[in-house]
């Protein structure tokens, strides 16, 4: 029987990466995915994907984050990806980039969490996943300043979610990723101006001798997400190859 099946999924940042490969491989398992993504034309490629229905949304925007929470009030697994990386030390980051980082990282999952557990405890239960990452309170990694300080905050919102919401058949996780083969990521390397060098650097302190791939995330989400992760909440899960052992 398909893992997911009879629940309904709300997953940011789904038009690339982690959030495209989970956006299908939570339908793959059988749930009904509310895929969003603040570029319309990203989530084209989960155009005709069965059980997938895509909408636009800004993640720093409160009020269209409680309009699609109240407009899909049945919601019973918020897995919140969307972020952004900001690359530098504490010198390089602006009161701006600090802000900005804050917004997209922590506080909306925030407005996020915050809009969708009332539907959730009325309807007895929910599953709520937030990306963090290994680059947070679990370990420091140059040039990610406020990027790992705003993934630290979200490991503290897990945890906190999880313990006050525990009694209620709630479960709250954060997902710690590693070093993934994302978009994003490729962005940041061709940014560097050497590619080739950029991607040697990131794959050089790899113990697996290679990157992740945003399908092996995907596959722990699904874990996570289902009944048979139903005795595992406020954990902050690494999926790394080993960087951080």
């Amino acid at each position: 029987m398909a893992r997911l099946a009879g629940k309904t999924a709300l997953i940011t940042a789904a038009g690339a990466g982690i959030g495209l490969a989970s956006a299908k491989a939570f339908a793959r398992e059988g749930a009904r995915v509310i895929a969003t993504d603040i570029n319309e034309t990203a989530l084209d490629e989960l155009s005709g994907v069965t059980g997938v229905e895509t909408e636009r949304l800004d993640v720093s925007d409160a009020s269209a984050i409680a309009g699609i929470c109240a407009r899909h009030s049945d919601i019973d697994v918020l897995f919140n990806v969307a972020g952004w990386v900001h690359n530098g030390t504490i010198e390089d980051c602006s009161r701006e980039d600090w802000d900005r980082s804050f917004l997209l990282n922590l506080t909306s999952m925030y407005e996020l969490c915050r809009a969708a557990l009332p539907n959730m405890v009325a309807k007895g239960g929910g599953v709520i996943l937030n990306m963090s990452s290994v680059a947070s309170s679990i370990t420091g990694a140059p040039n990610r300043f406020v990027y790992g300080a705003t993934k630290a905050g979200v490991i503290g919102l897990t945890k906190a979610i999880a313990a006050d919401y525990v009694g209620k058949n709630i479960r709250c996780n954060a997902i710690c990723p590693g070093t993934v083969d994302t978009p994003s990521l490729q962005g940041r390397m061709q940014a560097q101006g050497d590619y080739e060098k950029a991607r040697q650097m990131f794959v050089s302190r790899q113990p697996m001798g290679r990157l992740g791939t945003p399908e092996e995330v995907a596959a722990l989400a699904v874990y996570l997400a289902s009944d048979e992760a139903s005795f595992t909440t406020g954990g902050a899960h690494i999926i790394d190859g080993g960087w951080t052992n």
